[in-house]
């Protein structure tokens, strides 16, 4: 068919078709299919993959194997025969049952609190009008510039004179509320969670708690998930204050495994073993609910 045989509204749309405005019509048309990844794009993941698992893959084989192994050179590549042995030893030396307990109760309590708090606080930074609301965020942010290593010493004999001495509430409620938290939950819910929202459960009657939980909540699922998990890494791997507030009667993973590297010749064999018994329950919780958690970061970001 040629063009003198189209009718005026199909000239126009072969124009259209043909010209550049066509061409970035088909573009556009084009822009929602699937792009798939090339394998120069697998490589560089596999490369970057390998490289993120080698120190779990060292300590694996390290803890495989015994003391006088791991100093020959070269080192040892593959896991060798006596990783239960060492686990075993770990297990017993630093009674590791405790220390998991303890871990789980301190790690859990300060998650639990800190993504409830940070998430209220969050939300009246965003949301909510009153008086030196920009003052107190900015002394919140402030705090952040503070070395943690400044406030041991007047904290340890805060918690001496409350008769908290070795008890893990010495290690939770200083942490309880975070700043990071607060500022991270606050950022979020400004573009998060439209202001329309909170004015119409308001227009329903709805009282200011459920607003928290029918509307605010909701809409933090996302962060608070995120926050959550970093929270609970970082409490889990927590070293400094929990080394100067609790003993080895009563201990966390971390405190509990410094005494495995006591004596005139480590065994660095069983460290490792500690290590990847202190390693397995963080391992265990991001395959349980990764992708649980990668899911609401990118709900989060077609939200956002």
């Amino acid at each position: 068919m040629t063009t003198s045989e189209l009718t005026p509204p199909q000239v126009k749309d072969a124009a259209e078709k043909s010209g550049p405005a066509g061409t970035g019509r088909r573009r556009l048309l084009g822009a929602g299919k699937q792009l798939h990844a090339g394998p120069v794009t697998y490589v560089v993941l596999a490369v970057f993959a390998l490289v993120s698992l080698a120190p779990l893959l060292w300590t694996v084989i390290a803890a495989s194997r015994t003391n006088q192994r791991l100093a020959e050179t070269p080192p040892p590549l593959w896991i060798g025969g006596n990783l239960f042995k060492n686990l075993e030893a770990a297990w017993n030396e630093a009674a590791l049952g405790t220390a998991m307990l303890n871990s789980t109760i301190v790690a859990g309590t300060i998650t639990v609190g800190t993504v409830l708090f940070s998430t209220l606080a969050g939300f009246a930074f965003a949301k909510l009008r009153f008086r030196f609301s920009s003052l107190l965020l900015l002394l919140t942010i402030g705090t952040m510039m503070i070395p943690p290593q400044l406030a041991v010493v007047p904290l340890y004999l805060w918690m001496s004179e409350l008769g908290w001495s070795n008890q893990l509430q010495t290690v939770i409620l200083p942490t309880l509320v975070s700043a990071f938290g607060t500022f991270f939950m606050r950022q979020y819910l400004v573009q998060a969670l439209p202001s329309e929202l909170i004015e119409a459960a308001r227009v329903d009657g709805a009282s200011s708690l459920r607003v928290v939980w029918h509307v605010v909540f909701p809409a933090a699922r996302p962060a608070m998930a995120v926050l959550g998990l970093l929270t609970f890494v970082m409490a889990w791997n927590d070293f400094l204050w929990p080394i100067i507030a609790l003993n080895q009667q009563n201990p966390t993973v971390q405190v509990a495994l410094n005494s495995l590297g006591t004596g005139y010749v480590p065994d660095q064999a069983v460290i490792m073993a500690g290590a990847l018994l202190g390693t397995l329950p963080l391992l265990i919780a991001f395959l349980l609910f990764g992708r649980q958690i990668v899911g609401g970061i990118m709900q989060g970001a077609i939200k956002g």
